[in-house]
């Protein structure tokens, strides 16, 4: 039987991820605040902030298989402002769990982020392209990535991007679905471009890469490169709702405290090559969370 630990077991990538693991499997998560209720699932609460080591020994109990970090602030912002927490948590424990994993022989994969890349208009970025992140949360996410696939040939780094799906923590979806529906005006970037990747898209290659011992780096997201504005229009005609209280902003218009790439779309035909599977894309998948 197959042992897989999830860092950040009750995450949005996480919870969705349970779902796919195959029923063989003995599925271990950790947690930091919001406790694990599913009865399949052996949890341990943690703080990888205060006390990052204890989950030397948490791995060392388990000695898992594969070891799935889901791990990170989702605040892009947060880590501009406070570079002492962004490196605890992306860099220091990223050290610490690649460390436990190389030793004990388990498979690490990393889920990383588009915003390695300063960004750049009618471009897909491939893996091979040069990472120079515009912000602090790209910085730190790229020194983990270093880290990761250092540490063992073995380990896979993903690069993801504007997870969404059908779950109560698809953070944009749900607030321009939210929104409309109560008849209010939304204001998504028109100027800021990403390759959405739905949630289940991401879990059930997760699992493919685990079964078939993938390792590198990839590059894991839908093929549509799209602004947030053109996002919420397809969002507001699958869902039957008034586009016309979408309003687009601009990044001038709207600031924010951490810089953003123009544009960091993804080409994943690499890893989709690599476990014959196909990337939903973002059409396909707004109906896939509608139905």
């Amino acid at each position: 039987m197959k042992k897989i630990l999830i860092i950040g077991g009750s995450g949005f990538v996480s919870t969705n991820l349970i779902k796919y693991i195959p029923e063989n499997w003995e599925i271990f998560a950790t947690y930091n605040c919001n406790s694990i209720k599913n009865q399949k699932i052996k949890s341990f609460k943690i703080n990888l902030i205060e006390n990052p080591k204890e989950i030397i020994s948490i791995i060392q109990k388990i000695k898992p298989d594969y070891i799935v970090d889901t791990v990170a602030f989702p605040s892009v912002d947060l880590c501009e402002e406070n570079h002492l927490l962004a490196d605890k948590l992306h860099i220091d424990v990223t050290k610490i769990i690649s460390k436990i994993s190389s030793k004990i022989n388990s498979k690490l994969l990393f889920l990383s982020t588009d915003a390695v890349f300063e960004g750049q208009l009618n471009k897909k970025y491939l893996e091979t392209d040069i990472a120079k992140p515009v912000n602090y949360y790209g910085y730190t996410k790229l020194k983990a990535e270093e880290i990761i696939l250092l540490a063992s040939k073995n380990n896979v780094v993903l690069r993801t991007a504007v997870i969404y799906g059908a779950n109560d923590k698809s953070r944009f979806t749900n607030w321009i679905l939210s929104y409309l529906r109560e008849q209010k005006t939304v204001d998504p970037f028109i100027d800021q471009h990403n390759s959405p990747t739905l949630v289940d898209d991401l879990s059930q290659a997760i699992i493919k890469i685990l079964q078939n011992d993938i390792s590198g780096l990839f590059h894991a997201t839908g093929p549509t490169c799209v602004n947030r504005y053109d996002f919420a229009l397809i969002l507001a005609k699958e869902f039957g709702l008034d586009s016309n209280l979408i309003k687009p902003v601009t990044s001038l218009e709207k600031k924010q405290v951490a810089p953003r790439p123009i544009s960091t779309c993804l080409d994943s035909s690499k890893l989709e090559h690599s476990i014959d599977f196909n990337f939903k894309d973002l059409e396909t998948g707004i109906s896939f969370i509608a139905s």
